[in-house]
């Protein structure tokens, strides 16, 4: 199998995207987070919007179209073991030890905690539910926090491993293929219109929770476009597709931008006795959805066929980054908050602080990462590594060789 060097580029620079993002949700505006710092702002409202629409169906379909490419050499019972040891061990791992600091860190903001952690951490340790306010999730016991997305990709590949019989079949794969080598606007289309039918039916009834129960809209987002990197994925017509589109896609994601804009001023600006104010709302709500879904999808395929045209090269820094992604992930928000936590009192101001806040996360990460994770090796896979490194075992041979 040849390696995809942009699909690695993209999982990195989609995870450095989510520390600048969790960053920026504790300095917004009128968006709830774990904890919030005393200078937030509006202003980040609409580039988080922006960002928010498409950030998280881009790392599920960057999954699928991974595992595609792994082509069909991996059974799928295997398959689903596999999954199950990367995904779930670093998530309960992550669960006890890595993400209490930020209930501990909550709790305490909220009055429902005494400084102290190693009082909290025991009190968490027991799983026992917590005063309503105390943290999110806490009427559960325990959080999974930022670490939702794991149990989320996991359930994802256990669906894709019962189905896999079925997706891997002649049929499915000619359907696939022609659908691969459709006309840019059914490309495009397509899939914004299966997105756009789960907004309008399910996600009135069933808003985004991220605690995996009663997230029927999330999962049924999530998991087609899940499924559509892993359909997609493997089909070399839809690379080629996807490059030959990426003027197109990008276009119509501006034009959903600018539609989706012009519909909130006028919702703002129009004068109460306006004609335009007669139709039914139910108008105006559809074309804000088509937008939307419009937007997310093309956002997805221009991301993909840019990165094919130009990040698909073995650049120096992608093998390390590519596995640093895992750790960082699981890391990067505890240090985040962690932080946050302990500059807050000291008001540094709004541009010193939050700097110091990344500082401090990003230096976290790459130095447990460097020193502590990649080099002990029955700590890598509580961290979603394998045992072995790759890089430090040819070295050692290479010495070993050597000094024979």
């Amino acid at each position: 199998m040849t390696r995809r060097h942009d699909i690695d580029a993209l999982r990195v620079i989609a995870f450095a995207l989510l520390i600048l993002y969790h960053l920026a949700m504790a300095y917004v505006d009128g968006w709830g987070f774990h904890l919030k710092s005393t200078h937030t702002t509006p202003d980040l409202q609409w580039p988080m919007r922006l960002l928010n629409g498409w950030r998280m169906s881009l790392l599920f379909l960057i999954s699928g179209v991974a595992i595609a490419l792994l082509g069909p050499r991996l059974a799928a019972g295997r398959f689903a073991l596999l999954r199950t040891w990367r995904l779930l061990l670093p998530l309960v791992f992550g669960m006890f030890v890595v993400v209490p600091i930020q209930p501990y860190c909550e709790a305490v903001t909220n009055g429902h905690a005494s400084p102290g952690f190693g009082a909290f951490l025991l009190r968490y340790w027991q799983v026992r539910p917590w005063p309503e306010g105390s943290f999110a999730g806490g009427p559960f016991g325990i959080t999974w926090n930022h670490l939702w997305y794991l149990a989320y990709l996991w359930s994802y590949s256990m669906v894709l491993a019962l189905l896999k019989p079925l997706l891997d079949s002649a049929p499915v794969r000619r359907a696939t293929a022609r659908f691969a080598g459709a006309p840019g606007l059914r490309l495009l289309f397509v899939p914004a219109g299966i997105l756009l039918l789960w907004l309008a039916w399910l996600a009135p009834a069933h808003p985004p929770t991220n605690t995996f129960v009663n997230d029927t809209y999330q999962h049924a987002k999530y998991l087609t476009v899940f499924l559509l990197g892993y359909l997609l994925g493997r089909e070399p017509a839809f690379w080629q597709r996807a490059v030959a589109l990426r003027w197109t896609s990008l276009a119509a994601v501006g034009a959903a931008v600018c539609w989706y804009a012009l519909l909130e001023a006028l919702g703002v600006w129009l004068p109460a006795d306006s004609a335009l104010r007669r139709w039914p709302p139910a108008f105006w709500g559809m074309q804000s959805k088509f937008c939307e879904t419009l937007y997310v999808w093309g956002v997805l395929l221009t991301v993909l066929g840019w990165a094919k045209r130009y990040l698909d090269r073995p650049f120096r820094w992608l093998p390390y980054c590519t596995e640093a992604v895992y750790p960082w992930y699981i890391l990067h928000q505890s240090l985040l908050i962690a932080a946050l936590f302990w500059l807050k009192p000291l008001h540094l101001g709004p541009v010193l602080e939050p700097l110091l806040v990344l500082i401090a996360t990003v230096a976290g990460c790459l130095l447990l990462h460097e020193y502590l994770i990649r080099r002990v090796r029955w700590i890598r896979p509580l961290f979603g590594l394998k045992a072995a490194n790759g890089d430090i075992s040819r070295r050692h041979a290479a010495v070993t060789n050597a000094r024979a």
